[in-house]
């Protein structure tokens, strides 16, 4: 068996992995709470919109030409 106390590399990858998740959590953690704080922002701005309503009634060529 050997000792891992003289295995000195194996320890630094380890901590380098464990340096590396910590940073993701963290990261992600920060970036959740911040998206969570903000008031949502719309991307395009609203423009009003023109509606055109034509009437057709049954004595219509329009009406008689759809049918």
């Amino acid at each position: 068996m050997s000792d891992w106390t003289n295995l000195w590399y194996v320890w630094l990858i380890l901590l380098t992995v464990f340096l590396l998740l910590l940073c993701g959590v963290s990261a992600s953690c920060i970036k959740f709470c911040c998206r969570k704080k903000r008031l949502p922002v719309e991307t395009f701005p609203r423009h009003p919109c023109d509606l055109a309503a034509i009437g057709i009634d049954s004595d219509s060529t329009a009406h008689s030409t759809v049918t």
